[in-house]
Protein backbone atom coordinates (compact mmCIF):
# COMPACT_ATOMS: atom_id res chain seq x y z
CA UNK A 1 0.00 0.00 0.00
CA UNK A 2 2.85 2.36 0.87
CA UNK A 3 4.52 1.62 -2.47
CA UNK A 4 1.24 2.22 -4.31
CA UNK A 5 0.77 5.58 -2.58
CA UNK A 6 4.36 6.52 -3.32
CA UNK A 7 3.92 5.66 -6.99
CA UNK A 8 0.71 7.69 -7.09
CA UNK A 9 2.39 10.74 -5.56
CA UNK A 10 5.29 10.45 -8.01
CA UNK A 11 2.87 10.70 -10.94
CA UNK A 12 0.61 13.31 -9.33
CA UNK A 13 0.96 16.72 -11.01
CA UNK A 14 1.67 19.21 -8.21
CA UNK A 15 2.51 22.07 -10.58
CA UNK A 16 -0.94 23.66 -10.55
CA UNK A 17 -1.30 23.48 -6.76
CA UNK A 18 2.25 24.83 -6.50
CA UNK A 19 1.47 27.81 -8.74
CA UNK A 20 -1.68 28.52 -6.76
CA UNK A 21 0.23 28.35 -3.47
CA UNK A 22 3.05 30.62 -4.67
CA UNK A 23 0.67 33.34 -5.88
CA UNK A 24 -1.47 33.00 -2.76
CA UNK A 25 1.51 33.50 -0.40
CA UNK A 26 2.46 36.67 -2.26
CA UNK A 27 -1.17 37.78 -2.18
CA UNK A 28 -1.58 37.04 1.53
CA UNK A 29 1.47 39.09 2.46
CA UNK A 30 0.22 41.89 0.24
CA UNK A 31 -3.27 41.72 1.76
CA UNK A 32 -1.83 41.93 5.27
CA UNK A 33 0.32 44.88 4.27
CA UNK A 34 -2.61 46.68 2.62
CA UNK A 35 -5.02 46.25 5.54
CA UNK A 36 -2.93 45.98 8.73
CA UNK A 37 -3.43 49.66 9.62
CA UNK A 38 -7.19 49.72 8.96
CA UNK A 39 -8.34 48.51 12.39
CA UNK A 40 -11.24 50.96 12.59
CA UNK A 41 -12.91 49.39 9.53
CA UNK A 42 -12.15 45.86 10.71
CA UNK A 43 -10.14 45.14 7.56
CA UNK A 44 -6.97 44.26 9.45
CA UNK A 45 -8.32 40.73 10.07
CA UNK A 46 -9.17 39.97 6.44
CA UNK A 47 -5.94 38.06 5.94
CA UNK A 48 -7.09 35.46 8.50
CA UNK A 49 -10.33 34.98 6.61
CA UNK A 50 -8.35 34.72 3.37
CA UNK A 51 -6.24 31.92 4.87
CA UNK A 52 -9.43 30.03 5.71
CA UNK A 53 -10.76 30.47 2.17
CA UNK A 54 -7.43 29.35 0.71
CA UNK A 55 -7.38 26.21 2.87
CA UNK A 56 -10.95 25.42 1.81
CA UNK A 57 -10.09 25.98 -1.85
CA UNK A 58 -6.94 23.84 -1.59
CA UNK A 59 -8.85 20.99 0.03
CA UNK A 60 -11.47 21.37 -2.71
CA UNK A 61 -8.77 21.28 -5.39
CA UNK A 62 -7.21 18.12 -3.95
CA UNK A 63 -10.57 16.36 -3.59
CA UNK A 64 -11.57 17.28 -7.15
CA UNK A 65 -8.20 16.12 -8.53
CA UNK A 66 -8.30 12.78 -6.70
CA UNK A 67 -11.98 11.83 -6.57
CA UNK A 68 -13.17 12.82 -10.05
CA UNK A 69 -12.10 11.93 -13.57
CA UNK A 70 -12.29 14.09 -16.70
CA UNK A 71 -15.11 11.89 -17.97
CA UNK A 72 -17.08 12.81 -14.84
CA UNK A 73 -16.53 16.49 -15.57
CA UNK A 74 -17.95 15.94 -19.04
CA UNK A 75 -21.00 14.08 -17.74
CA UNK A 76 -21.93 16.80 -15.23
CA UNK A 77 -21.11 19.78 -17.46
CA UNK A 78 -24.66 20.75 -18.39
CA UNK A 79 -25.85 20.14 -14.83
CA UNK A 80 -23.12 22.46 -13.46
CA UNK A 81 -24.09 25.12 -16.01
CA UNK A 82 -27.80 24.76 -15.28
CA UNK A 83 -27.31 24.89 -11.51
CA UNK A 84 -25.17 28.04 -11.62
CA UNK A 85 -27.69 29.60 -14.03
CA UNK A 86 -30.42 28.81 -11.51
CA UNK A 87 -28.37 30.54 -8.79
CA UNK A 88 -28.00 33.62 -11.02
CA UNK A 89 -31.79 33.79 -11.43
CA UNK A 90 -32.16 33.48 -7.65
CA UNK A 91 -29.83 36.46 -7.26
CA UNK A 92 -32.19 38.57 -9.38
CA UNK A 93 -35.18 37.44 -7.28
CA UNK A 94 -33.79 37.46 -3.76
CA UNK A 95 -30.14 38.52 -3.92
CA UNK A 96 -28.43 40.72 -1.35
CA UNK A 97 -27.61 44.25 -2.48
CA UNK A 98 -24.15 45.65 -1.83
CA UNK A 99 -22.13 48.47 -3.40
CA UNK A 100 -25.02 49.37 -5.70
CA UNK A 101 -25.41 45.90 -7.21
CA UNK A 102 -27.46 42.78 -6.51
CA UNK A 103 -24.77 40.11 -6.85
CA UNK A 104 -24.80 37.97 -3.70
CA UNK A 105 -26.89 35.14 -2.29
CA UNK A 106 -27.06 34.92 1.48
CA UNK A 107 -27.99 31.51 2.92
CA UNK A 108 -27.61 31.55 6.71
CA UNK A 109 -23.97 32.42 7.46
CA UNK A 110 -22.97 31.69 3.86
CA UNK A 111 -22.59 34.61 1.46
CA UNK A 112 -21.67 33.71 -2.11
CA UNK A 113 -21.44 35.32 -5.53
CA UNK A 114 -22.88 32.87 -8.12
CA UNK A 115 -21.42 34.79 -11.07
CA UNK A 116 -17.98 33.54 -9.97
CA UNK A 117 -19.13 29.92 -10.27
CA UNK A 118 -20.79 30.62 -13.63
CA UNK A 119 -17.39 31.27 -15.22
CA UNK A 120 -16.43 27.64 -14.73
CA UNK A 121 -19.95 26.37 -15.44
CA UNK A 122 -19.85 28.19 -18.79
CA UNK A 123 -16.45 26.74 -19.68
CA UNK A 124 -17.69 23.21 -18.88
CA UNK A 125 -20.90 23.60 -20.92
CA UNK A 126 -19.07 25.00 -23.96
CA UNK A 127 -16.45 22.25 -23.75
CA UNK A 128 -19.14 19.56 -23.78
CA UNK A 129 -21.06 21.20 -26.62
CA UNK A 130 -18.03 21.57 -28.88
CA UNK A 131 -16.80 18.07 -28.03
CA UNK A 132 -20.09 16.62 -29.26
CA UNK A 133 -20.74 18.89 -32.28
CA UNK A 134 -18.18 18.60 -35.09
CA UNK A 135 -15.03 19.10 -33.00
CA UNK A 136 -12.73 19.19 -36.04
CA UNK A 137 -14.71 21.63 -38.23
CA UNK A 138 -14.00 25.35 -38.44
CA UNK A 139 -16.93 27.34 -37.09
CA UNK A 140 -19.23 29.44 -39.22
CA UNK A 141 -21.56 32.11 -37.86
CA UNK A 142 -24.40 29.58 -37.86
CA UNK A 143 -22.32 27.17 -35.76
CA UNK A 144 -22.03 29.85 -33.06
CA UNK A 145 -25.77 30.25 -32.56
CA UNK A 146 -26.24 27.63 -29.81
CA UNK A 147 -22.96 28.28 -27.95
CA UNK A 148 -23.65 32.01 -28.27
CA UNK A 149 -26.97 31.47 -26.48
CA UNK A 150 -25.22 29.35 -23.82
CA UNK A 151 -22.81 32.22 -23.13
CA UNK A 152 -25.23 35.09 -23.76
CA UNK A 153 -27.96 34.15 -21.25
CA UNK A 154 -25.76 34.24 -18.11
CA UNK A 155 -23.85 37.25 -19.43
CA UNK A 156 -27.09 39.24 -19.80
CA UNK A 157 -28.31 38.18 -16.35
CA UNK A 158 -25.01 39.27 -14.76
CA UNK A 159 -25.01 42.61 -16.62
CA UNK A 160 -28.56 43.25 -15.32
CA UNK A 161 -27.37 42.88 -11.68
CA UNK A 162 -25.54 45.22 -12.70
CA UNK A 163 -22.04 43.76 -13.04
CA UNK A 164 -20.77 44.80 -16.45
CA UNK A 165 -17.21 43.63 -15.77
CA UNK A 166 -18.14 40.02 -14.96
CA UNK A 167 -20.70 39.94 -17.79
CA UNK A 168 -18.04 40.99 -20.28
CA UNK A 169 -15.64 38.47 -18.75
CA UNK A 170 -18.09 35.64 -19.47
CA UNK A 171 -18.15 36.75 -23.11
CA UNK A 172 -14.34 36.86 -23.16
CA UNK A 173 -14.18 33.28 -21.87
CA UNK A 174 -16.57 32.37 -24.67
CA UNK A 175 -14.34 34.19 -27.18
CA UNK A 176 -11.13 32.44 -26.19
CA UNK A 177 -12.84 29.05 -26.47
CA UNK A 178 -14.30 29.69 -29.94
CA UNK A 179 -10.97 31.03 -31.21
CA UNK A 180 -9.28 27.91 -29.91
CA UNK A 181 -11.98 25.83 -31.60
CA UNK A 182 -11.08 27.67 -34.85
CA UNK A 183 -13.23 30.17 -36.73
CA UNK A 184 -13.59 30.80 -40.42
CA UNK A 185 -12.10 34.12 -41.53
CA UNK A 186 -15.52 35.31 -42.64
CA UNK A 187 -16.82 34.54 -39.15
CA UNK A 188 -13.97 36.48 -37.51
CA UNK A 189 -14.60 39.56 -39.68
CA UNK A 190 -18.35 39.40 -39.07
CA UNK A 191 -17.87 39.01 -35.31
CA UNK A 192 -15.41 41.92 -35.25
CA UNK A 193 -17.81 44.21 -37.08
CA UNK A 194 -20.69 43.03 -34.90
CA UNK A 195 -18.68 43.66 -31.71
CA UNK A 196 -17.90 47.24 -32.77
CA UNK A 197 -21.55 47.89 -33.63
CA UNK A 198 -22.67 46.31 -30.34
CA UNK A 199 -20.16 48.48 -28.47
CA UNK A 200 -21.58 51.67 -30.00
CA UNK A 201 -25.17 50.61 -29.28
CA UNK A 202 -24.27 49.53 -25.74
CA UNK A 203 -22.57 52.85 -25.03
CA UNK A 204 -25.50 54.92 -26.32
CA UNK A 205 -28.44 52.86 -25.09
CA UNK A 206 -27.29 50.07 -22.75
CA UNK A 207 -24.91 51.64 -20.23
CA UNK A 208 -25.95 53.47 -17.09
CA UNK A 209 -24.63 56.94 -16.43
CA UNK A 210 -21.98 55.77 -13.95
CA UNK A 211 -20.76 53.15 -16.45
CA UNK A 212 -20.37 55.78 -19.17
CA UNK A 213 -18.53 57.90 -16.64
CA UNK A 214 -15.98 55.11 -16.19
CA UNK A 215 -15.13 55.34 -19.88
CA UNK A 216 -14.82 59.14 -19.67
CA UNK A 217 -12.65 58.72 -16.58
CA UNK A 218 -10.40 56.26 -18.41
CA UNK A 219 -9.86 58.80 -21.20
CA UNK A 220 -9.24 61.73 -18.84
CA UNK A 221 -9.28 60.88 -15.11
CA UNK A 222 -8.22 64.42 -14.18
CA UNK A 223 -11.44 65.87 -15.58
CA UNK A 224 -13.07 64.77 -12.29
CA UNK A 225 -10.03 64.20 -10.08
CA UNK A 226 -11.96 64.26 -6.80
CA UNK A 227 -14.89 62.24 -8.09
CA UNK A 228 -15.03 59.48 -10.70
CA UNK A 229 -11.33 59.83 -11.57
CA UNK A 230 -10.09 59.58 -7.97
CA UNK A 231 -9.45 55.82 -7.87
CA UNK A 232 -7.65 55.76 -11.21
CA UNK A 233 -5.41 58.67 -10.22
CA UNK A 234 -4.54 57.21 -6.82
CA UNK A 235 -3.80 53.84 -8.42
CA UNK A 236 -1.41 55.42 -10.90
CA UNK A 237 0.27 57.36 -8.06
CA UNK A 238 0.76 54.12 -6.13
CA UNK A 239 2.29 52.33 -9.11
CA UNK A 240 4.49 55.26 -10.12
CA UNK A 241 5.80 55.86 -6.60
CA UNK A 242 7.03 52.27 -6.39
CA UNK A 243 9.66 52.91 -9.07
CA UNK A 244 12.15 50.05 -9.56
CA UNK A 245 12.40 48.44 -6.12
CA UNK A 246 9.38 49.78 -4.23
CA UNK A 247 8.98 51.36 -0.80
CA UNK A 248 9.15 48.07 1.08
CA UNK A 249 6.75 45.75 2.89
CA UNK A 250 4.02 47.59 4.89
CA UNK A 251 5.27 50.95 3.59
CA UNK A 252 2.47 51.79 1.17
CA UNK A 253 1.28 55.32 1.83
CA UNK A 254 -1.76 54.79 -0.42
CA UNK A 255 -2.88 51.90 1.81
CA UNK A 256 -1.87 53.18 5.26
CA UNK A 257 -3.36 56.63 4.62
CA UNK A 258 -6.37 55.04 2.87
CA UNK A 259 -6.04 57.16 -0.25
CA UNK A 260 -6.84 54.16 -2.45
CA UNK A 261 -10.24 52.53 -1.74
CA UNK A 262 -10.78 48.78 -2.26
CA UNK A 263 -7.05 48.16 -1.84
CA UNK A 264 -7.83 44.62 -0.63
CA UNK A 265 -9.85 43.64 -3.72
CA UNK A 266 -9.69 45.51 -7.03
CA UNK A 267 -6.49 47.48 -6.36
CA UNK A 268 -4.21 44.93 -4.69
CA UNK A 269 -1.84 45.08 -7.67
CA UNK A 270 -1.41 48.84 -7.24
CA UNK A 271 -0.42 48.37 -3.59
CA UNK A 272 1.94 45.54 -4.57
CA UNK A 273 3.57 47.80 -7.17
CA UNK A 274 4.02 50.59 -4.64
CA UNK A 275 5.72 48.34 -2.09
CA UNK A 276 7.79 46.13 -4.40
CA UNK A 277 8.30 48.26 -7.49
CA UNK A 278 8.85 47.23 -11.07
CA UNK A 279 10.99 44.18 -10.28
CA UNK A 280 8.50 42.87 -7.74
CA UNK A 281 5.72 43.21 -10.29
CA UNK A 282 7.78 41.37 -12.91
CA UNK A 283 8.24 38.54 -10.40
CA UNK A 284 4.47 38.36 -9.84
CA UNK A 285 3.77 38.39 -13.57
CA UNK A 286 6.24 35.51 -14.01
CA UNK A 287 4.31 33.47 -11.42
CA UNK A 288 1.12 33.97 -13.43
CA UNK A 289 2.93 33.17 -16.69
CA UNK A 290 4.12 29.85 -15.23
CA UNK A 291 0.49 28.95 -14.49
CA UNK A 292 -0.64 30.07 -17.97
CA UNK A 293 2.12 28.11 -19.70
CA UNK A 294 1.30 24.95 -17.76
CA UNK A 295 -2.34 25.26 -18.82
CA UNK A 296 -1.34 25.86 -22.45
CA UNK A 297 0.93 22.81 -22.31
CA UNK A 298 -1.87 20.71 -20.84
CA UNK A 299 -4.43 21.85 -23.42
CA UNK A 300 -2.07 20.94 -26.24
CA UNK A 301 -1.02 17.54 -24.85
CA UNK A 302 -4.29 15.85 -23.84
CA UNK A 303 -6.01 13.49 -26.27
CA UNK A 304 -9.71 14.09 -25.48
CA UNK A 305 -11.15 17.18 -27.17
CA UNK A 306 -13.40 17.95 -24.20
CA UNK A 307 -10.40 18.05 -21.86
CA UNK A 308 -8.53 20.36 -24.18
CA UNK A 309 -11.39 22.86 -24.53
CA UNK A 310 -12.10 22.80 -20.78
CA UNK A 311 -8.46 23.57 -19.99
CA UNK A 312 -8.59 26.47 -22.46
CA UNK A 313 -11.69 27.72 -20.65
CA UNK A 314 -9.86 27.49 -17.31
CA UNK A 315 -6.93 29.33 -18.89
CA UNK A 316 -9.39 32.02 -20.04
CA UNK A 317 -10.70 32.45 -16.49
CA UNK A 318 -7.23 33.01 -15.04
CA UNK A 319 -5.82 34.98 -17.97
CA UNK A 320 -8.67 37.47 -18.44
CA UNK A 321 -8.90 38.16 -14.71
CA UNK A 322 -5.17 38.82 -14.54
CA UNK A 323 -4.92 40.84 -17.74
CA UNK A 324 -7.95 43.04 -17.05
CA UNK A 325 -7.10 43.71 -13.40
CA UNK A 326 -3.47 44.63 -14.08
CA UNK A 327 -4.51 46.76 -17.05
CA UNK A 328 -7.23 48.68 -15.24
CA UNK A 329 -5.11 49.58 -12.19
CA UNK A 330 -2.31 50.67 -14.54
CA UNK A 331 -4.60 53.02 -16.47
CA UNK A 332 -4.63 50.90 -19.63
CA UNK A 333 -8.32 49.97 -19.34
CA UNK A 334 -11.41 51.43 -17.63
CA UNK A 335 -11.95 50.34 -14.02
CA UNK A 336 -14.54 47.55 -14.07
CA UNK A 337 -14.08 45.76 -10.75
CA UNK A 338 -12.36 42.51 -11.77
CA UNK A 339 -10.31 40.84 -8.97
CA UNK A 340 -6.76 39.55 -9.36
CA UNK A 341 -6.68 35.73 -8.98
CA UNK A 342 -5.37 34.50 -5.60
CA UNK A 343 -4.29 38.06 -4.75
CA UNK A 344 -7.61 39.86 -4.20
CA UNK A 345 -9.71 39.08 -1.16
CA UNK A 346 -12.82 37.02 -1.89
CA UNK A 347 -14.31 33.67 -0.87
CA UNK A 348 -16.44 32.73 -3.90
CA UNK A 349 -13.61 33.60 -6.28
CA UNK A 350 -11.05 31.63 -4.26
CA UNK A 351 -13.26 28.54 -4.23
CA UNK A 352 -13.76 28.85 -8.00
CA UNK A 353 -10.00 29.02 -8.53
CA UNK A 354 -9.60 25.95 -6.31
CA UNK A 355 -12.06 23.94 -8.40
CA UNK A 356 -10.31 25.12 -11.60
CA UNK A 357 -6.92 24.04 -10.26
CA UNK A 358 -8.36 20.69 -9.14
CA UNK A 359 -9.91 20.03 -12.55
CA UNK A 360 -6.70 20.92 -14.40
CA UNK A 361 -4.74 18.64 -12.05
CA UNK A 362 -7.23 15.80 -12.56
CA UNK A 363 -6.92 16.11 -16.34
CA UNK A 364 -3.12 16.15 -16.10
CA UNK A 365 -3.14 13.17 -13.72
CA UNK A 366 -5.33 11.14 -16.08
CA UNK A 367 -2.81 11.85 -18.82
CA UNK A 368 0.08 10.71 -16.58
CA UNK A 369 -1.64 7.60 -15.28
CA UNK A 370 -3.30 6.23 -18.39
CA UNK A 371 -1.17 7.39 -21.33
Amino acid sequence: MYQTLLQYLKRYDFSFLGSMFAIFVVGLLNLYSATHSQTAEGLDMLYRSQIMWYLMSTVTAIVVSVAFSPKTFERVSYFAYGFTLFLLVLVLLMGDVGMGAQRWLVIGPLRMQPSEFMKLGLAMALARYFARVSPERELSLKDLLVPGIIAGIPAIIVIIQPDLGTGMLLLLIFSIIIFYKRLKWRTIITLGAGAMLAGVLMYNFGLRDYQRKRIHTFIDPYADAKGSGYNAIQSEIAIGSGRLFGKGFKNSSQASLQYLPENHTDFVFAIFNEEHGFFGSVFLVILYLILFMRLIWLASSVQRFYDSVLVVGILGIFFWHTFINMSMVSGLMPIVGIPLPMMSYGGSAMLTYGVCIGMATAISNSKNFFN
